[in-house]
């Protein structure tokens, strides 16, 4: 195995198992814990979000397959791909991305963390990764701020193609969308400048 990147919650690293390319998602220790509290918070959040990638799946939405699950560590494939933080992204690509958020939302699933770093462009499909933060929830306004975080991170003219691909496929966008504007609208979302 390979580390290829780390985060707040966990090491990334990629290998081979069976022959088949597959990235493992290992939830190291945290010093700072009581051993025994960091042993149930590693464990509960590793088995949710294998969790969450299930239902993901079963929901038709294009995430890594599951392939194992240990205490610590999520088994799943290699989705080889470009992160669509790292390209140009098109409307349509866009279009495809709100698909896919729908698809998590009508799952019962707010990502958590939907910025374009946890969008891989494979071929012509578009993969959602990264499901450390994701909850399973009816909350239209944790779905909201899933559309918060992209449009804080893409133009106008591609937000609008997004929107597009969402309202296409969630069959909660309305109440969503309300909700995102009076998240907009509240001040703690908002840039400020003193007078």
């Amino acid at each position: 195995m390979r580390k290829i990147g780390e985060g707040a919650e966990a090491v990334i690293y990629s290998g081979k198992i069976y022959g088949k390319e597959v990235i493992v998602k290992y939830r190291a220790p945290k010093r700072y814990r009581v051993a025994e509290l960091d042993t149930t918070i590693r464990k509960g959040r590793t088995r949710k979000e294998a969790m969450v990638i299930s239902r993901a799946t079963n929901s038709g939405v294009n995430v890594p397959m599951l392939i194992g699950l240990g205490a610590y560590e999520i088994y799943m494939e290699y989705i080889r791909g470009t992160a669509l933080k790292d390209m140009e992204a098109s409307k349509a690509i866009m279009a495809m991305t709100g698909v896919q958020l729908g698809r998590l939302h009508n799952a019962g699933i707010a990502h958590g963390d939907f910025t374009p770093a946890n969008i891989i462009m494979k071929g012509k499909n578009v993969y959602v990764i990264d499901f450390g933060l994701a909850e399973i929830t009816e909350s239209s306004e944790e779905r909201a701020l899933d559309l918060l975080l992209m449009k804080r991170q893409i133009s106008a003219s591609l937000n609008r193609a997004f929107l597009s691909g969402y309202t296409k496929t969630s069959g909660s966008s309305r109440d969503v969308l309300r909700r995102l504007s009076e998240i907009e609208e509240r001040g703690r979302y908002q840039i400020r400048t003193l007078a």
